[in-house]
């Protein structure tokens, strides 16, 4: 039987202009990292990881916010007399777009050149020395990289507008698969956002957030290097140890170097 992979083949990332691609590209050869342009995209695959990216000149994404919606706090009645608009909501739970990447790498000096000095990712908060919140937006992060034994994907991020998209999601997938729970509801520190990750078919963790921090003003932005505990949880239940080593890592391992 194939040894499992769980791999991410490759991400686009949209550019304003094709000088952002020259930029690019001469940071990326100066580096030593190979590259290919064609007019109006950039191909480069990250050694380590094998991931390909693709940068292209695309408009920028325009989110449209959601309907405002009334909260109730201590001293401060915004919705008298009437249930909270969270618990009436029925219609599917549909994420807005796909928020981030989490890498794991065993190069982790080599990747996170390539993205933060070859294609211009912005770090917004280190993990010791051994991981990476990397941003392309102006979302905290787009990109995590760390460190572990062996270069895999450990989790696609989807966002949804609140806190009860995120419960409501995630019990609509736990609903006939309890199996699919890996952590949560909790909220993060690094980026401070609701969280609830879950397992898809392919063992891969998939998280459903809301409410990330947004970094508008790159000069008011100060980067923090936290513990990995501090960073993961703001509050919440620990995060199990599948979640810090897949079970399937010894797996992954022996694929690898029956590929190599």
């Amino acid at each position: 039987m194939a040894a499992p992979r769980r791999r991410l083949v490759d991400i686009t990332v949209g550019v304003d202009t094709p000088d952002d691609i020259g930029a690019a590209r001469t940071r990326l050869t100066a580096l030593g990292f190979e590259c290919a342009v064609t007019p109006g995209s950039l191909r480069a695959v990250e050694p380590v990881t094998g991931v390909l990216t693709v940068l292209r000149v695309e408009p920028r994404v325009v989110q449209h916010p959601p309907e405002p919606v009334p909260h109730n706090a201590p001293g401060r009645i915004d919705r008298p007399d009437r249930r909270a608009p969270g618990v009436l909501r029925a219609d599917r739970v549909r994420p807005r777009r796909l928020g981030h990447v989490s890498l794991g790498t065993t190069g982790f000096e080599t990747t996170l050149s390539f993205f933060r000095d070859g294609l211009g990712f912005r770090v917004s908060d280190l993990v010791g020395t051994r991981g990476a919140f990397l941003r392309c937006s102006t979302e905290h992060h787009n990109v995590l990289l760390l460190g572990a034994p062996v270069s895999f994907l450990h989790h696609t991020s989807w966002q949804v507008d609140d806190v009860n998209e995120v419960g409501r999601g995630a019990s609509a997938m736990l609903r006939g698969h309890p199996d699919r729970h890996v952590w949560g509801l909790g909220r993060h520190h690094a980026g401070s956002n609701f969280f609830w990750y879950l397992r898809d078919p392919a063992g891969n963790f998939a998280e459903y957030y809301s409410d990330m921090d947004t970094v508008l003003d790159d000069q008011l932005w100060k980067p923090e290097v936290f513990t990995a505990a501090r960073a993961v949880l703001s509050w919440g239940p620990p995060p199990p140890p599948s979640f810090l080593r897949p079970d399937d890592l010894g797996a992954l391992m022996a694929g690898a170097h029956a590929d190599a």
